[in-house]
């Protein structure tokens, strides 16, 4: 069901001067940007580690967080399960950016715990074979 991690994002109050920070902690720039969030790619696999600015970030979450998002086959199916076991709705399902078959959802848990779900095209790719050296459509955006 959970297929395997797809996107950490962090929030931030502040997202250009969080850009910043972590443009010269990774010592790269982000690959993707559009107003309210940035985008880095990281690792051997290409991993994205994505910044939010905070004024997206569910009610009542706080200043800082982190959210893992797991990427699922069937995001509507795993969403009402989650919520079947008991699990409350922290984020609605949402598609993000511009229709590149992006789409979110997380949840709180029984006991607490923020869980992300997510259908992440880029996650397939990399599944597939596609390596930051082998561009797919989708990574020359």
């Amino acid at each position: 069901m959970l297929r395997g991690f797809a996107t950490l994002n962090f929030w931030a109050t502040d997202l250009e001067a969080a850009k910043a920070w972590y443009t010269e902690f990774l010592g790269v720039e982000p690959y993707y940007q559009v107003p309210g969030y940035v985008e880095f790619r990281l690792g051997d696999y290409g991993h994205e580690f994505g910044l939010i600015d905070s004024r997206y970030a569910p009610e009542g979450s706080g200043r800082g967080g982190a959210i893992m998002h797991w990427h699922v086959d069937d995001l509507e199916a795993v969403f009402e399960r989650l919520l079947a076991m008991g699990a409350e709705e922290y984020q609605p399902i949402t598609r993000q950016g511009d229709g590149e078959g992006f789409v979110t959802a997380s949840v709180v848990d029984p006991f607490g715990n923020v869980l992300g779900i997510m259908r992440n095209p880029h996650y397939l790719e990399v599944l597939a074979g596609a390596t930051p050296e082998k561009k797919t459509p989708h990574q020359e955006r």
